[in-house]
């Protein structure tokens, strides 16, 4: 089965070119699970894509082969023009987790830091500028001596995409990153990081079971379908820039949700799980 035509991005350039993505992983006996299977997706330079799916369609194995942190099966990886390996070599990427993993016995700002201090040809005053910029750009200028123990959850996640975001990456990886988070401090997150891509035009790829949290971030929802991992409807969201408390409340949000809902919906059949879906505002 191949997958949906692919909406055209809004950008003539392409951040990521996927083209007949295929991954399986070898099992017990000799046989092999099909995680995903005849993934083609265009992301163009400066979008902000979410992909949502159940539980187990592959939508982080998905983002891992993008980042080249695994291999696909079959299929070709393009980002900005070159294979992914390339891309990676060449610092293309950030990324943050849904958990953070910040070095306990380093500040936040020697945390910021450390991707600078792998870096070569950084001067001191150079790294030490890009770090300030960051940590002000995230809110965090007043925490620069403060040890990751010592912040809420949702300011050491602030602390991970300032680190993801120091050496200016032209592509941003997000899986999950606030899947952790309590409902209101996800949503205020969820406007600052639209504030970060707004002010660095940064390409976000983002990984999240909230469809309100798909859509209230994206400009295009990738639906996947249950294993084995395939698009299977792609929305745009055409909700005004800046996305405030008041978008929440708009008329045209509640549709784009119920929107993804209902292509969630159709690849679980209906039934029970479409129906604790609806109840808690996500999926799977």
């Amino acid at each position: 089965m191949s997958s949906v035509p692919v909406t055209p991005p809004a950008s003539d350039a392409l951040a990521v070119r996927l083209a007949g993505v295929h991954k399986s992983f070898p099992v017990k006996g000799g046989s092999s699970t099909v995680a995903l299977e005849d993934i083609g997706l265009d992301i163009g330079t400066g979008e902000f894509v979410s992909l949502i799916g159940p539980s187990g369609c592959g939508k982080s194995t998905l983002l891992r082969i993008v980042g080249d942190l695994i291999e696909p099966t079959a299929g070709t990886v393009e980002v900005n023009g070159k294979p992914a390996h390339q891309a990676r070599i060449d610092r293309d990427y950030g990324m943050v987790f849904q958990a953070p993993v910040l070095f306990d016995w380093r500040t936040v700002e020697a945390n910021v830091r450390l991707p600078l201090e792998l870096m070569t040809g950084a001067a001191g005053a150079d790294r030490d500028r890009r770090v300030r910029e960051m940590l002000d750009l995230v809110g965090l200028a007043d925490f620069t001596r403060h040890h990751p123990h010592q912040l809420s959850g949702g300011m050491q996640q602030r602390v991970a995409i300032a680190r993801a975001l120091v050496f200016e990456p032209a592509l941003l990886l997000m899986d999950e990153p606030f899947g952790a988070l309590d409902e209101m401090t996800r949503e205020r997150l969820n406007g600052e990081v639209l504030k970060v891509w707004a002010r660095t035009g940064t390409t976000v790829i983002f990984v999240t079971h909230s469809i309100p949290e798909a859509v209230f971030l994206s400009t295009r929802v990738v639906v996947m379908s249950p294993r084995p991992g395939r698009i299977s409807e792609i929305i745009d969201i055409d909700l005004p820039q800046p996305r405030t408390e008041e978008t929440r409340e708009s008329e045209r949000y509640f549709e784009l949700v119920t929107q993804v809902r209902e292509a969630l919906r159709a690849q679980h059949g209906g039934g029970a799980s479409a129906a604790r879906a609806r109840a808690e505002g996500g999926i799977g």
